[in-house]
């Protein structure tokens, strides 16, 4: 049994959705893992990640806009505010996503559909 442990940065300039396929991928062939399971998981409290496609940008454009409306970065709607009037919508968003996603490796690739992305959202 082997078990490995790696810090990913990712770069933001904002409230968006940023894809991190790829480096996971690197990491997984880089290690050489065969079978497996990964956990991603997120030490923050206002950002999260996502399962999503990937092959049309549209998707990512319809889910921020959907997320706005649902939760809309007004800063008379909330107490908390302290960073700024995104501060309070990226906690809400956080907290009906995920902070953590298992998936499985298999024959050393990721199993993800074939439209499928891994995101910081």
């Amino acid at each position: 049994m082997k078990q490995n442990f790696f810090e990913l940065k990712i770069n933001t300039s904002g409230q968006n959705l940023y894809e991190f396929t790829d480096q996971t991928l690197d990491w997984i062939y880089k290690n050489k893992f065969k079978n497996g399971m990964i956990n991603l998981s997120i030490m923050h409290t206002s950002a999260s990640l996502i399962i999503q496609e990937n092959a049309d940008p549209d998707v990512k454009t319809d889910l921020k806009n959907y997320f706005d409306k649902l939760v809309p970065m007004n800063e008379e709607d909330y107490i908390h505010t302290t960073e700024g009037k995104d501060d309070m919508p990226a906690h809400i968003k956080s907290s009906i996503t995920n902070n953590q996603i298992s998936l499985s490796i298999k024959n050393s690739k990721l199993l993800l559909g074939t439209w499928q992305g891994i995101y910081l959202f």
